[in-house]
This record gives C-alpha cells, structure tokens and sequence, in this order.
C-alpha cells in the first residue's frame, strides 16, 4: 500500500547545503516526491508540529533551533515509505548513527541535543497526516 510522509530538512542541513543529498538519498531508494517547499517557519507553525512535545526538555531548544533558519519541507509516497525513509536517516543522535544512513554519514557531533540532527521525518501513519496537513495543507 503506498503511504506518504512528511521530511523536514533542518536548519543545520540546509546551512550546509545538505538539501540536495538528504533528498537524492531518498529518492535513489525509490520513493517519489510529491511536494517541495523552502520555508522560515514561525513560532505556531512549530508549537503545532511539536504539540505532543510541549513541556519536556527538549522541547523549547528544539523549536528554537527550527526557529533558527530556513528548512526544506517535502512529502514523499511510497510503498512503506514511513518505516523506509526512517532507517535512511539513522538513529537520531548522528554521534551513533550507522555509516550508510543520512545521519550516519553526514551528521555532526554538536556537543548540544540531538536536535540538530539534519532531518526529520513522521513516524506513523497517523503523524505524517497530521504533520503533511501543517506543512502544506489539506
């Protein structure tokens, strides 16, 4: 069944001119993309992306490192899509990810939280709706 999903390229990606890797690697594994757009988020469109975060620790760096640069938001379809563009990121600390996976390879250790972690994608069926639904609309 071919499902979608949302990528967001992050702030430290897009700095490093990183965009059109993340996207090539995804792409070479056979996903399609569906969507594109360069967007300096503000403030609520994140608060809404990250709702299910509001209150832990992470969560106020983390919007303040998206709120720190342009990123890339693109959807993809694909036959298990989701759980495939998620093993090409890696684990989401890049110190540790794979060799192979985007994160692995390209990623950087900061010294700060993982969320500059180059990329994000949705984890679920029901996260890449909610998620794609904020990014580009219904």
């Amino acid at each position: 069944m071919t499902e979608q999903t949302l990528v967001l390229v992050k702030p430290d990606a897009v700095e490093r001119g990183l965009t059109g890797e993340v996207i090539r690697r995804i792409e070479a594994k056979g996903y399609v993309l569906t969507n594109i757009r360069l967007v300096t988020p503000d403030r609520a469109i994140l608060e809404r992306h990250y709702a299910e975060h509001a209150g832990k620790p992470f969560y106020e760096p983390l919007v303040e490192f998206m709120l720190s640069g342009p990123i890339v938001a693109a959807a993809f379809a694909g036959d298990a899509v989701i759980a495939g563009v998620r093993s090409l990121l890696g684990a989401s600390d890049p110190t540790v990810a794979a060799p192979g996976t985007i994160r692995g390879d390209l990623g950087r250790d900061w010294g700060v939280a993982v969320q500059r972690n180059l990329v994000h994608a949705s984890d679920s069926t029901e996260s890449a709706e909610r998620e794609l639904d904020i990014w580009f609309g219904a």
